[in-house]
């Protein structure tokens, strides 16, 4: 076995959304940068997460639409019954994956970047060795960068393996199931149990909580809860799952009345949260201050350890990519001599069910907990010409805003598409926008865009289509 010795002045552990965002920047700031990486570059968002998901919701859509035009369509459109290639539809998401995975190393080679394929252990807050088939790299940094992400919560009576699958196996299907059993109605469980629901197989979640997406504002959940009602997929809630069944073909469950019975499956789907990566790699051994699982941070990313910096998933909630990113950048900033601090007024939170939903800032509920006396209105998309050409008048756009001075704390929206009026939610948060700001912006008509417009319109009391 060869021992070979590198020295870097900042050195990344982990290739996802944050580590390879905080290398290329490094880079460009002219930081020399190592980045190790034992998998894919792109880690979990680009590989098995937030890309590939949102392609196969995308598929699933398409399809379900071509089905829906097989019956009657008030469009006066006309088809016949789909049918799906599924190995098509998953090589088609690959090949997506493929081009931005390409598309990070080809940044990080032009940046200046060392990419070092392995998996890291760390024997110090300035060392880390590197397994490379029978020989070891040891690196020797000046900044060390934890970026390792997270993976899925495993339910010990309930391990994958077989029948039983995470969020990574569920987006690579060989098949799709006759009955699929989706464990965790939060908004992984839901964007996967209802792109299955529209592939075509029966879906059946079984929650603890009283309602889904209990993370969510009850107001956003109910849209989510009709649809999936229409859809066809069935809801257990205040309900837990106990284990496989007996023959291994689906689970037993104690239902909210508290009866034991078993939903047969040929897929289980365990979607209950996420961890952050703790494990495997010698974190302990650098004695970090934690938060419970999580490692502490302060607004610079900066451990109790001098010069040792850990950002995204594993430095806690909310476990985002767009977190991540902009954390790794200002880490590299910093490292390089420039004053920053991670302090954003909002960080957006999309859902991708149908309907979508989209939080950003504050809702009325977190504001009265703040003590925050704020104005809050609605407009709803069955009054948005756009929505009604696009067959999708459920949902509406919220706002809060301070009541003394009308600046605006948060935005929430439910309904199709609205995932892409999250920038300008954050937009208008992070500048201190006021109602009067958004309400006398002029926005094009027709877009789904003026309810925000309207929003903040009803919010001053004079909405106009309303």
């Amino acid at each position: 076995m060869a021992l070979t010795n590198d020295t870097t002045t900042l050195l990344v552990i982990g290739g996802g959304p944050g580590g390879y965002v905080a290398a290329i920047r490094a880079g460009q700031l002219g930081i020399p940068t190592v980045l190790v990486e034992g998998a894919d570059l792109g880690g979990t968002c680009l590989n098995i997460g937030c890309i590939p998901s949102k392609a196969l919701i995308h598929a699933a859509d398409t399809f379900h639409q071509a089905a829906h035009l097989a019956h009657e369509s008030p469009l006066g459109i006309r088809a016949g019954a789909p049918t799906i290639d599924v190995a098509q539809t998953v090589a088609w998401k690959d090949g997506i994956v493929k081009r931005l995975t390409g598309g990070v190393g080809a940044l990080l080679k032009k940046n200046g970047v060392k990419v070092v394929r392995g998996w890291a252990r760390i024997l110090d807050g300035k060392t880390v060795e590197v397994a490379q088939g029978d020989d070891t790299l040891r690196i020797r940094c000046e900044h060390l960068l934890l970026a390792t992400g997270s993976v899925p919560v495993e339910l010990p009576f309930l391990p994958f393996g077989g029948a039983v699958v995470s969020s990574t196996e569920a987006l690579a299907p060989a098949t799709l199931p006759g009955h699929l059993v989706v464990v965790g109605a939060g908004y992984i469980g839901l964007e996967l149990g209802i792109a299955y629901r529209k592939l075509g197989a029966r879906v059946t979640v079984v929650e603890a909580a009283g309602r889904v997406l209990p993370a969510y504002d009850d107001e956003f959940a109910k849209p989510v809860a009709a649809s999936l009602e229409r859809l066809g997929i069935a809801v257990h809630l205040e309900s837990s799952v106990l284990g496989p069944a007996a023959d291994g073909r689906g689970v037993r469950m104690k239902n909210g009345g508290g009866e034991d019975t078993v939903l047969e499956a040929d897929r289980v789907l365990v979607a209950v949260g996420r961890r952050p990566r703790t494990d495997g790699y010698g974190l302990e051994s650098l004695l970090l201050d934690m938060n419970g699982r999580f490692v502490r941070i302060d607004n610079q990313c900066r451990t109790s350890m001098r010069n040792v910096w850990a950002i995204g998933d594993l430095t806690g909630e909310p476990m985002l990519a767009h977190r991540a990113m902009a954390q790794g950048e200002m880490v590299a900033e910093i490292v390089a001599g420039k004053r920053r601090h991670f302090t954003p007024a909002a960080i957006p939170a999309v859902c991708f069910t149908d309907p979508e939903v989209v939080v950003a800032g504050m809702t009325p509920q977190q504001a009265a907990q703040l003590g925050v006396e704020c104005i809050a209105a609605s407009f709803p998309f069955a009054a948005n010409g756009r929505a009604l050409t696009l067959e999708a008048p459920d949902g509406f756009v919220r706002v809060v805003a301070r009541k003394a001075d009308h600046v605006i704390v948060g935005w929430q929206a439910v309904g199709a598409g609205v995932s892409e009026l999250a920038a300008a939610f954050g937009q208008s948060i992070e500048m201190g926008a006021q109602l009067e700001d958004v309400a006398g912006t002029i926005h094009a008509h027709p877009t789904l865009g003026e309810a925000v417009q309207e929003a903040a319109l009803r919010a001053l009391g004079h909405a106009l289509h309303v």
